[in-house]
């Protein structure tokens, strides 16, 4: 009989646990994605940021150096005018040599700022004019006439220049410094960003991994753990054994699985049993018939045989001495015949165990035993007969593996009925070493005691005499 096939939903299908862990997978790339899209957008704002930062940081260094490039030129053009002498022109030179350069790299840095490139223009405008139209002829002309060099009009031009470009340097300088600040800010809201992204996708993430492994525990490992213990049980012998069948997807198939598979197991063995209670039954009851026939039928007609034969030799004459040996000599087989078909009938069914019951048919088989046997009976009523006959057949077999392989010199059988439960014991002290697994009678016993849901087993260890122990149940019979 095969296995029933367990109903239940496709493993394949959309509430299975596959689906589930596609999508419990695609809800934690999704989370850990956004965070790290996040993370990464934050990174490229502080990385702007900070290179907005480096480059402000530039446009006041230039400012600065400007600024004391023209302070340059005031001092060594001052300097001169007011001495007369040529070293005093030396930083007035350098400076005027410096300064195109450096206000062309201003106006670089600033050129994505309008309000600053205005800034650097007005002051390289300044710059020119004072180089040009101010520092350069005031130097020439303090070569030619020192006094007009020195005077206070030329003294009034050069402060009113250098005031206007101090003024366009500290505007320049404040804007850049506001500016800085502004990106100091958007520094600090990028790296607070980032933070909060990577905290968050962390946090959320341990949140979903913890929640999805919680839901893998309930709803997989648990579920595999009941199923595994239930197995064991299973595979101990207990069929009764059920695991809950309201998993989800391929687990609840499983379980539903297990348990039809379970079931079928059960009611199988169930079935076998109650098959082999009908086969041990019928052979049974074969065997009183064969034993009734045997002994209503022909052990009756070989008696009437002999009956018949003694008869004839009682009306023979005297003078037929051979015919009367001849007689008397069938007469003799005759009854040895009768005897051999009255013991093959009791080893078939043993009449005295249907007659009297169990204790007398122990006792008989003791006395009939080859080796000595010790017997202990308490059986205070008549049991099944199905029990009967498989204890009295379980210390039949036992006593005959006995006499013929234990090589014992004692043997002790006691049979006990308590709590529905009949116990048999026999145990001999010979040589040990029997095993029901050898294709020896006991594995027919075995079968028998089976059969009515009872037990046996053989403990024989080598050298130690065997003991063979069955319990039978009879309450409910």
């Amino acid at each position: 009989m095969g296995l029933g096939r367990a109903r239940g939903p496709h493993p394949g299908a959309g509430g299975g646990l596959t689906g589930r862990a596609v999508a419990a997978g695609l809800l934690l790339a999704l989370v850990v994605g956004t965070a790290f899209a996040v993370l990464l957008s934050s990174i490229s704002d502080l990385r702007r940021s900070q290179l907005r930062q480096q480059r402000s940081a530039e446009v006041l260094t230039m400012a600065n150096r400007l600024e004391r490039l023209i302070i340059d030129m005031e001092t060594g053009q001052r300097g001169f005018a007011l001495t007369g002498q040529e070293q005093f022109l030396q930083p007035w030179q350098a400076a005027i040599a410096a300064y195109p350069g450096q206000i062309a790299t201003l106006e670089r840095l600033v050129a994505d700022a309008p309000q600053q490139h205005a800034l650097a223009r007005r002051i390289a405008t300044a710059g020119a004019s004072y180089i040009h139209h101010y520092s350069i002829p005031l130097v020439e002309a303090a070569r030619r006439d020192p006094a007009t060099a020195r005077s206070v009009q030329a003294a009034a031009e050069g402060k009113r220049r250098m005031d206007g470009m101090r003024a366009d340097f500290d505007a320049l300088v404040a804007a850049q410094q506001s500016l800085a600040r502004a990106e100091q800010r958007s520094s600090d809201q990028a790296a607070r960003r980032a933070s909060a992204a990577g905290l968050g996708g962390l946090i959320v993430s341990l949140a979903l991994i913890a929640t999805y492994s919680a839901y893998l525990t309930r709803a997989i490992a648990a579920p595999v753990r009941r199923v595994a213990a239930t197995a064991r049980r299973l595979a101990a012998g207990d069929l009764a054994a059920r695991v809950p069948s309201h998993g989800a997807g391929e687990i609840g198939l499983l379980q539903r699985s297990f348990n039809t598979m379970a079931a079928t197991l059960a009611r199988q063995r169930t079935e076998l049993a109650a098959s082999r209670s009908r086969i041990v039954t019928s052979a049974d009851q074969a065997r009183r018939r064969i034993e009734r026939d045997l002994h209503d039928g022909i052990q009756q007609r070989l008696v009437s045989l002999v009956l018949d034969i003694r008869t004839a030799q009682s009306t023979l004459p005297a003078d037929r001495p051979q015919v009367a040996e001849q007689l008397d000599r069938l007469a003799d087989g005759l009854v040895e015949a009768v005897d051999e078909l009255r013991e093959i009938s009791r080893g078939i069914h043993p009449a005295i165990l249907s007659e009297a019951g169990l204790g007398p048919a122990l006792k008989a088989l003791a006395r009939r035993s080859p080796i000595p046997a010790e017997l202990e009976v308490e059986v205070p009523r008549r049991l099944p007969e199905p029990v009967e006959v498989a204890a009295y057949y379980v210390v039949s077999e036992a006593l005959a593996n006995t006499a013929k392989h234990a090589q014992a010199t004692h043997v002790s059988v006691r049979a006990h009925a308590r709590d529905g439960v009949l116990h048999l014991q026999v145990r001999d002290d010979g040589v040990g070493g029997a095993s029901a697994e050898e294709g020896s009678g006991l594995v027919g016993l075995a079968d028998r005691v089976e059969a009515l849901e009872g037990t046996l087993t053989v403990l024989s260890p080598p050298g130690q005499g065997t003991t063979l122990l069955a319990a039978l149940p009879y309450a409910g019979r």
